[in-house]
């Protein structure tokens, strides 16, 4: 990373970012993160915030909300591959340089809000109506039931079941009930009473669970008000079907409002970038970093504006630069293993062309069946042709199968053990491209599980050792991986020849040589503090050797993966062979209990492949050489969440 800084007159600070977003090769700094604000406190970012484009922005999200709802057009599976739109820059530009675009988000809000006012009108109608219906046979106008002199009149529901001795209890007052109709369980009544037994019998009638019914501002006969509410109801729900019918109309616009959408978020990110920058009256200062490959890029950009200048300075002490990770085609998509671990520090090695080799390696062991490799490379293949953005993990999954298919094919395994009990012809084949099978010689995939995963721990020692010595740290490379390297080796070596595999002179010789790396471990591997501490961590470090051989048998998870898988394909063929022996129908279930098995049994290994393998890579490997915590370099760029932009050509040469 080049560590750049842009100073720019006001005038063009706006254009110099728009070249910038859309080349998205420098970070920018914003001003508490910026050395030059440290240096010059007069230089300050701009309290202002762009409301005028966050509140287009906004209206813009709702919009598409709106119109969202109203497209039933559905793209299938081609549609989750595939969601955002393909669209080439001159269709774009056309969409952001018309301003009755706005006049149609004017239009979506005008028409939301006038369809939730007429949902609202409509659940009215249907309250009022459901209110009336029991009522519907009283002759009496509904105003009159308030106008009476002399009595007291209720309308209101009774409960059905205690109707008869709440009617009985208001008749000894005096009181009339007159049933009109009835609601569900429940009885619409008129009761009247005469004034001076008015708090009397509204004391039985809320211990009867009495509900008022009133009906302000209502007037005329019941049946003439439902005719009238049932009438207007129709009416409103007609309109709320026109409006509909609008909706879908202005639904046609919703591609481009939302690369308006895209247009204004972009036009956001930019000008927050110009405010959050330091500046004064008349400048604005870009201080920010550029990959070292791109700084001639930017210098060309600069140079096409006036009262601008680029200048390389050296970062500050102690800050830290940011990071981004490279790698050739095949290994690229490897990438994303290091990412979901953490980018390393700048000063640090990118772990990821030393993890690829042995990531795939181990897929492809716990995958281990050869069948199941073939269908994940097809499915990959289908896949990266019809999925948008980043495919590193499909990419990454059909390398990884190709290796699922060399160690299926060299243990005998195709989806299981289908050849031998549905395609026996084909045994002979596969005994010949067969190497050894897993299930009659275990102990040697035990063996092999263990020499992986002590050649991966090596590996990491030693790919820290020659960064330490590149970097001139002699002294971390001899007393905390050479030393490591030695003793480890040393120890194997010693356990060998106990085993009768090498001579017992080699082993008496690496049994005396490994008393030297231990001595520096434990004289010399914490070189901070006083000695006291230095030997008890030293001691504690020596004893840790031990933790190495919990490191080795833990990919022992490799064997047990690879078996697992085999045995459950196993499983599913003997299930499949006794349902082909149902009459008539067998064949049909047993091509299900195929499919199936097979399917969820490819699905199981697939997931615990990624996981364990992944596992292997950050508990065991990375450990041994990696310093995570890096921060990624993040330049400003074009974001484009609706819609794909690509070139005019590149349209062309598709569709030809």
């Amino acid at each position: 990373m080049a560590k750049i800084l842009i100073i720019s007159h006001r005038s063009h600070a706006s254009d110099l970012l728009e070249a910038l977003q859309r080349e998205g090769i420098c970070q920018i700094l914003d001003a508490k993160d910026a050395m030059v604000t440290r240096d010059q406190p007069e230089f300050a970012a701009s309290a202002e915030r762009p409301r005028d484009i966050e509140g287009v922005l906004d209206r813009l999200e709702k919009a598409i909300g709106f119109l969202s709802s109203y497209i039933t057009v559905s793209k299938g599976l081609a549609g989750v591959l595939a969601p955002r739109t393909v669209i080439d820059e001159q269709s774009y530009n056309k969409v952001v340089s018309d301003r009755k675009l706005l006049e149609t988000i004017e239009q979506c809000e005008q028409l939301e809000a006038a369809i939730e006012k007429t949902k609202g009108r409509i659940e009215t109608l249907h309250s009022t109506l459901e209110t009336l219906c029991p009522w519907e046979a009283l002759q009496t106008p509904v105003e009159e039931i308030s106008r009476l002199r002399q009595t007291n009149c209720w309308a209101g529901l009774l409960p059905g079941r205690q109707f008869e001795q709440i009617e009985q209890r208001l008749a000894d007052l005096g009181a009339a009930v007159e049933k009109v109709g009835t609601a569900g369980g429940k009885f619409a009544c008129l009761i009247v009473c005469l004034k001076e037994q008015a708090d009397q019998v509204q004391k039985i009638l809320r211990s009867a669970d009495f509900e008022p019914v009133g009906f302000e501002p209502m007037t005329g006969a019941v049946a003439d008000l439902i005719k009238r509410y049932s009438e207007e109801l129709n009416k409103t729900e007609t309109q709320l079907h026109e409006q509909y019918e609008k909706a879908k109309l202005l639904g046609e616009k919703l591609l481009d409002v939302e690369i308006l959408h895209d247009h204004y978020g972009n036009l956001l990110n930019r000008e927050q970038a110009k405010i959050a920058a330091p500046a004064t009256v008349s400048t604005v200062v870009l201080e920010g970093w550029v990959k070292e490959k791109k700084y001639r890029r930017l210098e060309e950009i600069v140079a096409g504006f006036e009262a601008t200048s680029l200048t390389r300075i050296e970062p500050a002490e102690g800050e830290e630069i940011p990071v981004e990770i490279e790698n050739k085609n095949v290994v690229r998509p490897f990438e994303m293993i290091t990412r979901l671990y953490g980018m390393p520090m700048h000063f640090n090695v990118d772990p990821t062309i030393f993890l690829a080799p042995f990531f795939a390696l181990f897929f492809g062991i716990c995958l281990g069946d050869a069948g199941y490799g073939l269908i994940t490379i097809i499915a990959a293949a289908l896949l990266v042709r019809k999925l948008q953005g980043d495919r590193k993990l499909v990419w990454m999954l059909g390398i990884c199968s190709i290796f699922a298919v060399l160690v299926g094919t060299l243990t005998g395994s195709w989806f299981g053990d289908a050849i031998q009990q549905f395609i026996p012809a084909l045994d002979g084949v596969r005994k010949k491209l067969m190497l050894f099978d897993p299930f009659e010689k275990p102990m040697l995939l035990f063996g092999i599980s263990m020499l992986l995963g002590y050649a991966q721990i090596m590996t990491g020692l030693l790919i820290a050792f020659i960064h330490n010595l590149r970097q001139r740290d002699y002294i971390a490379a001899m007393c905390d991986q050479l030393t490591w390297l030695v003793m480890l080796n040393s120890i194997v070596l010693f356990g060998l020849s106990k085993a009768g595999v090498v001579t017992p002179g080699v082993g008496r010789f690496f049994s005396m040589l490994v008393m030297v790396p231990a001595a520096v471990i434990f004289f010399f591997s914490c070189r901070q503090g006083g000695w006291g501490g230095r030997l008890g961590m030293g001691a504690y470090n020596l004893f840790s050797s031990i933790f190495y051989l919990g490191d080795v048998l833990s990919y022992l998870r490799l064997m047990g993966l690879c078996m697992v898988g085999a045995g459950l394909a196993m499983a599913m063929n003997l299930m499949a062979k006794m349902a082909g022996k149902i009459p008539y129908v067998g064949i049909m279930v047993a091509i299900v209990v195929l499919l199936i098995g097979h399917g969820f049994n490819l699905f199981l290994a697939i997931l615990g492949a990624f996981v364990h393998t992944m596992r292997l890579q950050f508990v065991e490997f990375f450990p041994k050489f990696l310093v995570g915590g890096g921060k990624l370099f993040e330049p400003l760029g074009k974001k484009y969440d609706h819609i794909q932009l690509i070139q005019t050509e590149k349209i062309e040469s598709q569709n030809e």
